[in-house]
């Protein structure tokens, strides 16, 4: 049973889409893709993850082929065309992303579920011939994640993003803005900092986000 984070990569997912899971830890979603007759490699850096989901790939009575491997560089050029990392730091992402140009090239279309730094993600898509075709909400315990969709197809993108309209987006911009309240109050314990770029970075954050919960509040 997949939990609503997983299912709304899968909600980005086309039905022709030849996909690589990176990251797939248990395997449950590449199983939910298979079960969808979605093509899926399934990858993971380490040991005990691929012999699990080798496991329960069996007992599911599919058949999905698992790799043991650094991120991308599991994959040859052209094999897929939809990589899914998603449960992973947004630094660690951008790391495994740029370490594999030549499997890029050949992909059109990246899903991220990042557990933080969620604009170094956009800043690489920016940087590296993608666009951000959309950007959705999902729930899981009490916490709200982002999933960004990108393709190198500008004709994807989204005039409004389907995180705009959520229900979610209220309580994700709360969320975020009592993240950078905390960080704030920390730095206001060192007049060093008070006085870094960081800082203003932080402040200006916390504004543009109370405006936009007005604005939620107000609609």
């Amino acid at each position: 049973m997949i939990d609503d984070r997983l299912q709304a990569i899968i909600n980005f997912i086309p039905q022709t889409a030849r996909v690589a899971d990176i990251g797939t830890d248990h395997g449950y979603w590449a199983i939910e893709l298979a079960r969808k007759n979605i093509f899926v490699i399934a990858g993971d850096k380490n040991f005990a993850p691929c012999i699990a989901a080798k496991k329960n790939i069996a007992s599911a009575g599919l058949s999905i082929e698992v790799r043991q491997g650094d991120g991308l560089k599991i994959l040859r050029a052209g094999e897929v065309d939809t990589v899914c990392i998603a449960g992973m730091g947004g630094s660690l992402i951008c790391e495994i992303l740029s370490n594999s140009p030549d499997i890029l090239e050949t992909v059109d279309k990246i899903i991220l579920q990042p557990m933080n730094a969620t604009d170094k993600i956009l800043s690489w898509i920016e940087a590296n011939d993608f666009f951000v075709a959309d950007i959705n909400l999902a729930e899981v315990g009490g916490i709200i994640y982002e999933i960004i969709c990108a393709s190198k197809n500008i004709s994807d993108v989204k005039k409004i993003f389907t995180k705009e309209n959520s229900p979610l987006l209220k309580k994700f911009l709360e969320q975020r803005l009592n993240k950078f309240l905390r960080i704030q109050s920390e730095m206001l314990k060192s007049s060093t900092a008070t006085q870094s770029e960081k800082f203003l970075q932080v402040q200006e954050e916390i504004n543009l986000l109370k405006i936009k919960i007005n604005r939620q509040s107000s609609d």
